[in-house]
């Protein structure tokens, strides 16, 4: 049994295998290797930094089409973290607008510049630190995980998913309401790094290296 962090340059790779590792006795690789990508038992698609940068080194390790075939069959678990999670969508804004892989109906947008909060304090962006996740929606990755627990952010961009079914956590941010946990079949993706968000992230871990979809 193995779990394959997808290395194609970009994301924050060791942290999320360390992460993994905590949780479970299954063998954690951080690869780039085709072969061993096809042969794990589950993945991570993490992501960092700008999503024009992650996209264009997904093409340069030659690793898109490999991923869009993972994600077209289903047939092992795959979880998509941060940028990881923006790149399922169809486009993001971000860089005068990318496209990007469109495995879920959506658009990554740019957080608002002037927005505020309830008493009028101007709100910051990049969307940094704790904020607590609202769940849309009942999943396996969310057992034992309280309503409204607080998991670590960092991102200027958020997802606008086209289909409700396909969102299942939300985090308010302003008059901003993102859709941070999205999923569809065997894949579940999230804009917070469960690898910084103590407890929680851990938990939501240990349920993914647990899942069975």
């Amino acid at each position: 049994m193995t779990i394959a962090v997808i290395d194609y340059g970009m994301g924050n790779l060791h942290s999320v295998a360390k992460a993994l590792e905590h949780v479970t006795h299954e063998n954690v690789i951080v690869t780039r290797d085709a072969r061993r990508i096809r042969g794990a038992t589950r993945l991570v698609l993490p992501g960092q930094g700008a999503i024009r940068d992650c996209m264009g080194e997904l093409e340069k390790t030659e690793l898109r089409g490999l991923v869009e075939e993972l994600l077209a069959r289903q047939a092992k678990p795959l979880l998509g973290i941060c940028v990881g999670q923006q790149m399922l969508l169809d486009h993001s804004e971000e860089n005068g607008g990318i496209g990007c892989l469109g495995f879920l109906r959506g658009e990554v947008r740019k957080f608002p510049t002037d927005m505020r909060d309830d008493r009028n304090n101007r709100l910051k962006v990049p969307h940094m630190g704790w904020n607590l996740v609202h769940q849309h929606h009942d999943h396996p990755l969310w057992a034992g995980i309280d309503q409204d627990e607080h998991f670590y952010f960092v991102h200027s961009y958020y997802v606008d998913a086209t289909d409700d079914a396909t969102v299942f956590g939300t985090t308010e941010y302003g008059r901003v309401n993102a859709h941070v946990a999205i999923g569809r079949d065997a894949t579940f993706a999230v804009q917070f790094h469960p690898e910084k968000s103590s407890r929680a992230g851990l938990k939501l871990l240990e349920n993914f290296v647990q899942w069975t979809p």
